[in-house]
């Protein structure tokens, strides 16, 4: 049996459409043993509810078993999937919050800015613990990282663990590329992407019909001048403009990458810059789980919808030997010849039964490479704050954050970041807590 285990299983959402793929693989269906662990217990037993719920109405075959011990649930497993939140919403509540009484505007808070660097600071001791146990009861096993801010957890174990084998999945280049099919009006299967970056902040680097070579960049312009008030009022659309090849990260996570839109009401309006927009999403994803818990209270179940996640087509094709072409977020050995060694990156990778292998792309545009170095100066910090415990590495994280140093006063910084570490208390890293 292949052992696949799921840690922050109470993400039901997540959890939901990872085991609806795994289910209805048919080259998995009686190979599985599925592994739920999560901190909650209330979470943890509503996850193996929803997990038994689709073993049954798929009738995979599947062992399902839940854990509350996490060296339990990962102990010989194969894959290890990470879709922990650290702190919750109650947590993210406060990302957003104290940072607003010091005048800084946020939109999602997850990857660089103020909100991603607590919450790296929260999450990247617990992924490495989870990374040193694995070393010693799994491994061989790949670590699956979904959780971000993705620049900054891979990063976090293999650098403050002995687990090398952690790759980090997000849709983001997956959604991109589709995105740039429907809007030239080309079909999916007949564009060659080349794309490569950070995760949140990767470019398109080729935009070619595979049939003939075409250079498809051109219709993409066509069409955002036929669009002006559509397309061409969108954060990333702007930054296409700036730096020429396309963002793979939605409008409002990238509106606070840089520091050109989240301090001005003008750039607000002109760009609809959703602010406190992961407010927003992370109630509906509360109100989802009460409904899916009140569903399966109720005995009538919940649709069984495969959602095509990156993991699971990650583990059917090795389990299967079925070659397929990914985007992975993995240490930088060369893959990228401009960015430095050592931090995250994200790049293609072939999959097929021998594992994961990330492929070289050279040297980026000089530009893309440039606005990447600028995301880096608070990816790196913040990990370097989280492992070595310094205190002084947030400062410098939050001061050399594009949004955040465009937008707040030097001793606003500090004074912001005091509040937060003081407000997060025991889930910062304990060296960080020591004035």
């Amino acid at each position: 049996m292949t052992k696949v285990t799921l840690i922050g299983a109470g993400s039901v959402e997540f959890t939901r459409g990872l085991v609806a793929d795994l289910f209805t693989s048919k080259e998995l269906q009686g190979t599985l043993t599925i592994s739920l662990n999560d901190i909650d217990a209330e979470r943890l037993a509503r996850a193996e509810a929803v997990t038994n719920y689709t073993n049954e109405q798929t009738g995979a075959g599947a062992v399902v078993e839940a854990h509350a011990d996490r060296r339990a649930a990962i102990e010989g497993a194969d894959y290890v999937v990470n879709e922990i939140r650290v702190g919750g919403y109650a947590s993210t509540l406060l990302d957003f919050e104290i940072p607003k009484k010091y005048g800084l505007r946020q939109t999602i808070a997850d990857t660089i800015g103020v909100g991603g660097i607590f919450l790296g600071l929260r999450t990247i001791p617990v992924v490495a613990a989870i990374g040193a146990d694995m070393a010693e009861v799994c491994p061989d096993a790949l670590l699956l990282n979904y959780t971000n801010p993705m620049a900054m957890i891979p990063w976090g174990v293999y650098a403050g663990s002995p687990h090398q084998r952690v790759f980090g999945l997000c849709h983001s280049v997956r959604d991109t590329h589709r995105f740039l099919a429907r809007t030239v009006g080309v079909p999916q299967d007949d564009i060659e992407y080349l794309t490569a970056g950070f995760n949140h902040q990767a470019f398109v680097i080729r935009f070619e019909r595979r049939s003939t070579g075409e250079n498809l960049y051109p219709l993409l312009d066509d069409a955002i001048a036929r669009d002006p008030e559509g397309l061409g009022r969108r954060v990333r659309v702007e930054l296409y403009r700036q730096i020429g090849f396309f963002p793979t990260e939605s409008s409002e996570h990238s509106a606070e990458y840089v520091p050109w839109f989240m301090g001005r009401d003008d750039m607000i309006e002109r760009y609809r810059i959703p602010v406190d927009e992961y407010l927003r999403r992370s109630e509906d994803n509360l109100d989802e789980y009460r409904e899916i818990g009140e569903a399966l209270a109720a005995g009538t179940g919940f649709p069984i919808e495969p959602a095509h996640e990156l993991a699971s087509n990650v583990i059917e094709g090795i389990e299967t030997d079925s070659p397929r072409g990914e985007y992975v977020n993995v240490r930088n050995t060369g893959l990228i010849a401009n960015l430095p060694d050592g931090c995250c990156v994200e790049v293609p990778a072939n999959v097929d039964g021998t594992g994961i292998h990330p492929v070289a792309v050279g040297e980026v545009p000089p530009q893309c490479a440039a606005i990447n170095r600028t995301f880096l100066n608070v990816v790196e910090l913040t990990v370097r704050a989280a492992l070595e415990g310094d205190r002084r590495h947030v400062y410098q994280a939050a001061a050399l954050d594009p949004n955040a140093g465009a937008n707040v006063r030097l001793d606003d910084i500090r004074s912001m970041c005091d509040e937060l570490i003081e407000a997060h208390g025991d889930l910062m890293p304990e060296g960080v807590r020591t004035v």
